[in-house]
């Protein structure tokens, strides 16, 4: 089946919303979080061959063709993924070892947090903390922190003072898809509400 503006044998076979959303999920546990449980091996810098998670997803029941998969890579509005050389891998948000190999990078006088307002009395005290990441995300804008503060209730959005961490030392890096990381934020360079 096509898309209504897609033309009958042009671009990537349609996949409706819920299947869409069901192999980028696939792709973010076993490229993020657990390629041993379909038996898939990141290198140290989390590619892995797409031949091969395609072979080790159908041994695992989850078959998956290649334009499904460029499908899910080219139209996820966070841009999750990584695609190069018949290689992929997750851009960021992994909590297998990996070292994505991203240079030090000077952020923008000011990074933004989407969380929640439970979280605010543990963040005043601690500052961010990458929890079982390997880094804490930042957004350059407001509007996505608020998204991603929105997928555990109201957001509520945190200025981080970006320019003052680098240039005590901190260091930052940013991703593929836009996204800031850094190991922590102390809590003196954090803008928090009320």
């Amino acid at each position: 089946m096509n898309t209504p503006h897609q033309p009958p044998g042009e671009g990537p076979p349609f996949l409706d919303d819920r299947r869409t959303v069901k192999v980028s999920k696939y792709l973010s546990k076993h490229l993020r979080h657990q390629p041993e449980r379909i038996g898939l091996v990141l290198d140290a810098q989390g590619w892995v061959e797409i031949e091969e998670l395609l072979r080790c997803a159908a041994a695992h029941r989850f078959p998956l063709t290649r334009a499904e998969l460029d499908h899910v890579v080219a139209t996820n509005d966070k841009q999750r993924f990584a695609v190069e050389d018949g290689r992929i891998r997750a851009s960021q948000g992994h909590t297998v070892a990996v070292d994505l190999a991203l240079p030090p990078a000077e952020p923008p006088a000011y990074l933004h947090h989407g969380t929640v307002a439970r979280t605010l009395d543990a963040i005043r005290a601690e500052g961010l903390r990458p929890m079982n990441r390997h880094h804490v995300h930042l957004s350059a804008d407001r509007e996505t922190a608020a998204r991603v503060g929105a997928r555990r209730g109201r957001p509520v959005i945190l200025s981080v003072d970006a320019g003052a961490m680098h240039r005590d030392g901190h260091v930052f890096h940013i991703s593929a898809n836009g996204v800031w990381l850094t190991a922590s934020v102390p809590p003196d360079y954090l803008r928090l509400p009320g």
